[in-house]
């Protein structure tokens, strides 16, 4: 665990972000340190991972900690989790974590590999069974906690050639509906974001919006259906705050350019 530290601390729980490369992840891992949370960030690559927890921490004056992870090890998720919860209670979890970035070119079911197809599910579903598994007990004894899922087009939707992430997302969509009617009524908030676009580096955004890991999707073009990561983290954080009389347990998210799934 690698830790980096700024002169301020929260009071609160954790925000522990699963998933975190240089797009969503860390855009959403930003805005929750920029409310006032320490940030535990998770993801296999713990050098480029220590990178972004020491430009959150110096942007944000924050505290964030960077936590090697492999989603497909269930060793590596209760050994990664014995170090957040080290840091205090795990008030918000994120799941964001992907088996490899997509290619935009299809494969023919027949050439898919069986170790890509048993990878790409057990990232996508059987890591975010682990995670929750680790935060839940902890967020039922206190009556509060927030658990969000990162889905895509494929949640909803068979997509040739894309069988092993279509899988994966349909099983993680099916664990969100399952937990949020089992432990909603218990002060947990579980929420599934489809989001139905390529989500750009944001640097990227701002130069065609000029406004101010990570999940992958797909898309015929680069501008066509460009999401901004900061922008998606807003509805996270949104997620988060809302009032427990009206709790969003889906919600779905794209561009006003894109063509609706």
């Amino acid at each position: 665990m690698i830790r980096s530290t700024a002169s301020s601390s929260s009071a609160r729980g954790i925000a522990t972000i699963v998933g975190v490369g240089p797009k969503l992840g860390r855009s959403i891992a930003r805005n929750f340190a920029h409310h006032g949370y320490t940030v535990a960030i998770l993801a296999r690559d713990l050098g480029r991972l220590s990178r972004v927890a020491e430009e959150i921490a110096r942007e944000e004056k924050a505290q964030v900690f960077a936590i090697r992870v492999d989603c497909a090890d269930s060793k590596s998720v209760r050994d990664a989790f014995e170090g957040v919860h080290s840091l205090g209670f795990i008030e918000v979890l994120v799941y964001n974590a992907n088996y490899q970035p997509l290619s935009p070119n299809p494969t023919s079911f027949q050439n898919i590999h069986l170790d890509t197809f048993q990878n790409s599910v057990a990232v996508s579903a059987v890591g975010a069974f682990h995670c929750a598994q680790q935060v839940l007990t902890g967020m039922v004894e206190r009556g509060k906690g927030t658990i969000l899922f990162t889905g895509c087009s494929a949640s909803l939707n068979g997509i040739p050639g894309y069988s092993q992430l279509c899988c994966g997302k349909f099983a993680l969509r099916a664990l969100a509906q399952c937990l949020a009617r089992e432990f909603q009524p218990h002060g947990v908030h579980i929420a599934h974001v489809i989001i139905d676009g390529v989500v750009a580096p944001p640097s990227y955004c701002r130069r065609k919006s000029g406004s101010v890991g990570d999940e992958i999707s797909i898309s015929s073009g680069e501008d066509e259906g460009t999401v901004d990561p900061d922008a998606v983290a807003q509805t996270y954080w949104h997620l988060h705050i809302q009032d427990r009389t009206a709790w969003t347990q889906e919600i779905d998210l794209r561009s006003n350019t894109a063509t609706f799934f």
